[in-house]
């Protein structure tokens, strides 16, 4: 039995005009500790599987499943880190991590919490910036205090929402290697939002391509036959780089075509 596992999942949202379908008739299983990627068209309701695996919503229909039990809510066994980093302005990077260690590990003592907070910003490589202010760093600084305060609450599921789609070129491949870093030695089960092909091949085992929406649904998934870690050089002389770019990328362009004729059709109509 898969660990993660999303069974017939409907959501929709009420509008001036009506029911608006998000994600109709979805299925998505994930393994413990495998790193995946879902895409689709801008408006697919990615974010919106996010939230519904984080319990931020309730489906219409259809179960979620994390190990078995079902997803009711949110809880610490599911870890977010959205685009927007969402820091405290007011605390230092390690009063950020550790506020969400307090959340956790109430059970430990003030100094083991400290401990455990400042090896969390010593992994993510901000040891020297570890009492500065967010408005003193970099966005690819707070977005590794995201990334740290979100494996503080020890997820069994650790849900990234475009997480570095704001970033420069330079920043956001950095971050995708310390991410690759900190999973490979970590092993929590990953689900990244993105846009970006050549991020979700970069880092993750298998991608689940989104249909477009309204209603959309999840496509077969996509393995990525590639040991880790992965050099964004290096992996564009290997075959299996270039078949699973070329099997995520027919499908979203067949996507995008039938949407544009669904559209063309109800014009003509």
């Amino acid at each position: 039995m898969a660990f993660l596992s999303l069974r017939g999942v409907r959501k929709s949202h009420p509008t001036a005009r009506g029911e608006h379908v998000v994600l109709r008739d979805l299925d998505l299983e994930v393994n413990e500790g495998e790193f995946v990627a879902v895409v689709g068209p801008s408006g697919s309701g990615k974010t919106t599987l996010v939230s519904l695996i984080a319990g931020l919503m309730r489906p219409d229909a259809g179960e979620i499943l994390l190990d078995g039990a079902p997803v009711t809510g949110p809880g610490p066994d599911r870890g977010v880190v959205f685009q927007n980093y969402s820091l405290l302005a007011w605390m230092s990077v390690l009063d950020n991590v550790l506020l969400a260690v307090e959340s956790v590990s109430p059970e430990l003592s003030a100094d083991e919490r400290r401990a455990k907070a400042e090896r969390l910003v010593r992994l993510v490589n901000l040891g020297e910036a570890m009492h500065k202010k967010p408005h003193q760093l970099s966005g690819g600084m707070r977005q590794r205090v995201a990334v740290a305060r979100g494996l503080a609450m020890e997820p069994r599921v650790l849900l990234l929402d475009e997480p570095f789609s704001a970033l420069d070129a330079l920043t956001r491949a950095s971050l995708q290697q310390e991410l690759v870093r900190i999973w490979m030695r970590e092993r929590r089960t990953i689900v990244m939002i993105t846009n970006d092909v050549e991020e979700a091949i970069l880092l993750a085992d298998r991608i689940f391509p989104l249909t477009a929406g309204p209603g959309a649904r999840m496509g077969t998934p996509i393995d990525v036959r590639m040991p880790h870690p992965r050099s964004s050089r290096a992996v564009n002389l290997e075959p299996a780089y270039h078949e699973a770019r070329r099997s995520v990328l027919s499908f979203l362009v067949g996507q995008r075509r039938a949407s544009l004729g669904a559209t063309l059709a109800g014009v003509g109509a």
